[in-house]
């Protein structure tokens, strides 16, 4: 009997993911010691960039070639001499591996791969909080081009009234200006975490 749920058949085959790429994308918890600046560097960029710590961490351990260069970098008596908090992270089960197989191999502490790993993230915090000052700027000026905005409609209704086509072409534009105003403060209100780092 044919049955009409069943997936239908391709001309051409596809490649099919094997157990253990799947099972590597397969989320894991572990435990770090890092320094207090590195666990708020890696919040920021992901509060502030929306991206998900999970997927900072897959971008930032999965190059084996990266993690040796960091490995070679790691001086293990300086980062001991660190202030360090024990923090648990979500990552992906291959990220773990990767990370684990270059401690190994290069006989380096994890926790000091983790930490130099997420200083490459400085330079984009530097950079965000270069724009965000901008940003702000930018949003001030929109708050007094919006306040034109408005006085102009409102010299509009009384001088053409509330139904000419005018005006109401007025509200329309005020209206999208408002709603990207809104829009513009939420994201440079997010952007305060990175003032003070």
């Amino acid at each position: 009997m044919n049955d009409h749920r069943s997936i239908p058949e391709t001309e051409f085959k596809l490649p099919e993911p094997s157990s253990s790429d799947l099972r590597g994308r397969q989320s894991v918890r572990a435990t770090f010691k890092l320094s207090e600046r590195a666990i708020e560097a890696l919040t920021i960029v992901s509060v502030h960039l929306g991206i998900k710590q999970k997927s900072l961490f897959d971008h930032l351990m999965e190059d084996a070639d990266l993690l040796q260069m960091i490995a070679r970098e790691v001086e293990a008596d300086a980062f001991r001499q660190l202030n360090r908090i024990q923090k648990t992270f979500v990552l992906s089960r291959r990220t773990l591996s990767c990370l684990e197989r270059a401690a190994r191999e290069f006989g380096a502490p994890r926790d000091a791969l983790v930490e130099l790993s997420i200083h490459r993230l400085l330079p984009v915090i530097v950079r965000e909080r270069e724009k965000h000052v901008k940003r702000k700027e930018i949003l001030e000026d929109l708050a007094r081009y919006l306040s034109e905005g408005e006085r102009l409609l409102e010299k509009s209704e009384t001088w053409v009234g509330r139904e000419d086509p005018v005006h109401l072409h007025l509200l329309s534009a005020i209206s999208e200006l408002r709603d990207a105003f809104r829009n513009i403060d939420r994201y440079v209100e997010r952007g305060k975490i990175i003032e003070d780092f």
